[in-house]
């Protein structure tokens, strides 16, 4: 394998980084070398996700073309994993003859023992692996694979037990299964050993995590006790199983960063019903009120949708008014698509692509204004900022803050890795620019 390159390709989420990681540590400690150009690999890998309709197309888009690469070159491996090979595994052995392996999210964490055995069969059978009762078990980290990043994932756990009407996860990820904490911690250690300070940890719902009589408050504060992590992060949180305890934590876990997701998805309790998410806007008022309070500098992102089947304008109006109620940090919106097999799939009362786009528009506006309102406000403050590496501009430092804002600003390049104070001097929708005081650490 010493002379063997590989290609990965990541699509969707967070999670789907963790697993691409994953795998790629799996195939360097067996001497294949990453490369940046699919042209030049032996074995190229899609990391697809359908969560939403979009990614689905553009995952189909990318895998014609790399199908096409392989009738140039026949000798060429192509692997499809995550989301979308767990859904639509014989649709993309059909529609794709040119495709050798398909694996789904559970048994991405086997992916070499997948492909040895492609390449013991001499490449003459398809690997289809999409068994969703794979343990979620992963020790084997690969040394120097993430040498020069700053920040990291965890994953604690998989799956969800929610079924919310419009979601496809519990289908392609399965149900709820935690990682021995044990592991977990040790993964923590060996990111910090290789030099990364801050870490997210990942799952559908973190706010489910279950392990020996162990919960997430607890994993998170065992978490936080070890030496050289700077910074800790978390998500996704559900809004149902957001305890008091987990709340309370925000207060007592000092290197626990002052930002939460929290995905809302609409600001009617009707439409909240209709998409089974088993909490209301008032509880979720509450909720944010009570980080507000133990954290009052807190930044609070959000997921929300809009053209959910028999949304109204009065529904829709009410998810208005609650962004201008709540005043998150950022929000990532979305229009309502069917996913095949859900059960809002079969509703009626469908909302038309113009409508929805539409209203989506309406409510970006809202928001663009909100978050510049809110990053105007840090204009002339200090902030502390972990430098990630260079901007997209190159000529500048990027890091964020604590509240995951994204602060760009000019430095010599040694300070990448490390925790310093930034005056915030001008800020934008989607960013804020400053002026290097000094260093923290």
């Amino acid at each position: 394998m010493a002379d063997s390159r590989f290609f990965i390709k990541t699509m969707g989420c967070q999670m789907n980084e963790y697993d691409s990681d994953m795998v790629a540590q799996q195939l360097c400690a067996q001497g294949w070398k990453r490369t940046q150009e699919m042209e030049d690999a032996d074995l190229i890998i899609i990391n697809t996700c359908t969560v939403r309709e979009k990614p689905e197309h553009k995952a189909y888009s990318l895998i014609g073309r790399i199908s096409s690469i392989k009738k140039k070159r026949p000798e060429l491996i192509i692997a499809i994993i995550g989301c979308l090979a767990q859904q639509r595994r014989g649709e993309i052995i059909e529609r794709f003859p040119e495709v050798d392996m398909v694996i789904g999210p559970r048994e991405v964490i086997i992916f070499l023992d997948h492909l040895k055995r492609l390449l013991s069969s001499r490449r003459e059978e398809k690997i289809v692996a999409t068994c969703l009762d794979t343990p979620l078990s992963y020790t084997s980290f690969t040394k120097g694979y993430f040498r020069g990043r700053v920040t990291g994932y965890v994953s604690i756990m998989q799956g969800c037990n929610n079924f919310c009407s419009y979601c496809i996860v519990p289908y392609v990820r399965g149900r709820e299964i935690s990682r021995p904490l044990e592991e977990i911690l040790r993964e923590v250690e060996f990111l910090i050993s290789e030099g990364i300070r801050d870490i997210t940890l990942l799952g559908q719902n973190v706010n489910s995590y279950r392990w020996k009589g162990q919960d997430f408050p607890a994993l998170l504060k065992e978490v936080s006790k070890i030496n050289g992590l700077w910074r800790l992060r978390f998500t996704t949180s559900h809004p149902k199983d957001l305890s008091d305890r987990l709340i309370a934590c925000f207060g007592e876990i000092e290197n626990l960063c002052s930002h939460i997701h929290l995905p809302f998805q609409a600001g009617s309790n009707r439409v909240l019903r209709l998409m089974n998410r088993n909490y209301t806007r008032e509880r979720y008022m509450e909720m944010v009120n009570k980080l507000r309070d133990i954290r009052p500098d807190i930044a609070i992102t959000s997921d929300v949708m809009v053209g959910f089947p028999g949304e109204t304008e009065e529904d829709f109006e009410q998810t208005i008014g609650l962004i201008r109620k709540v005043e998150f940090d950022n929000l990532y919106s979305f229009r309502y698509s069917d996913r095949p097999g859900t059960f809002a799939e079969k509703m009626e009362h469908k909302i038309d692509d113009k409508e929805k786009s539409k209203r989506l528009i309406i409510l970006q506006t809202v928001q663009k204004e909100i978050t510049l309102k809110k990053n105007r406000s840090l204009a002339g403050k200090e902030v502390e900022v972990l430098v990630e590496g260079t901007s997209k501009k190159k000529d500048q430092l990027a890091g964020r803050t604590s509240t995951n804002k994204v602060v760009n600003f000019s430095g010599d390049i040694k300070l990448i890795g490390h925790l310093v104070k930034v005056k915030i001097e001008e800020a934008y929708a989607n960013s804020l620019k400053g002026r290097y005081m000094k260093n923290v650490r």
